[in-house]
């Protein structure tokens, strides 16, 4: 039973992408994770699996588009709580986060033929994806997270427990305001380009640079 995993925050102003801030105001920033959020999850609804899981920190909005369970974060770290949401699947499953509205689901269909997992690196150190064929939480306890070299020891977790590994591309997370103008270029019909335009606009054309 294939299952996907987003995991994410709800998206409410000085909870989220609090690095866009300056030059964008907490309201903008909570916007713009709103709509990275539901590019997100439309590429991951688009792509087949059994079961379509929202693993979240808050509660739903009309950003959810139907067809997926939702289910709350446990406590902890994000090494816990990434450990947790794997915890949760019977078989194979793939996980990614709300910062990478980019995603398409050609991307995102992976069946694991000939690999036991599968990693996407992220840009900044980290990763935007981890499949494992067959979850086991242990994989992602004590991996240091938010750190320039997490991505690294986490796919060396995977390596060391003997697992056959299929990279990813490598995406750019948003994180900075160049990160959201990046990003938004390499999706410019998505929310999240869209809502950096209306929010560039207000703010003023120095946010683009």
């Amino acid at each position: 039973m294939t299952t996907l995993l987003v995991i994410a925050k709800e998206p409410l102003p000085g909870r989220v992408k609090t690095r866009l801030t300056p030059p964008f105001s907490p309201a903008e920033a909570a916007a713009l994770a709103e709509a990275a959020l539901a590019d997100t999850l439309h590429a991951v609804a688009a792509t087949p699996a059994d079961r379509h899981v929202l693993v979240l920190d808050g509660v739903p909005g009309p950003w959810l588009p139907p067809g997926f369970d939702v289910v709350p974060q446990c406590a902890g770290g994000l090494d816990v709580r990434l450990a947790d949401a794997f915890a949760r699947c019977t078989g194979p499953a793939l996980l990614i986060g709300m910062d990478t509205p980019q995603v398409t689901p050609d991307l995102l269909a992976v069946d694991f033929a000939g690999y036991d997992a599968c990693f996407g690196p992220a840009a900044d150190g980290g990763f935007w994806a981890l499949g494992l064929a067959e979850p086991d939480p242990e994989l992602l306890r004590g991996v240091p997270m938010s750190t320039r070299w997490t991505g690294a020891v986490q796919r060396r977790r995977l390596v060391a427990a003997g697992l056959r590994v299929r990279d990813l591309p490598r995406l750019r997370d948003v994180d900075t305001a160049a990160d959201a103008v990046a990003v938004a270029a390499l999706a410019p019909r998505g929310r999240f380009a869209a809502r950096l335009a209306r929010c560039t606009a207000r703010t003023g054309p120095g946010t683009a640079r």
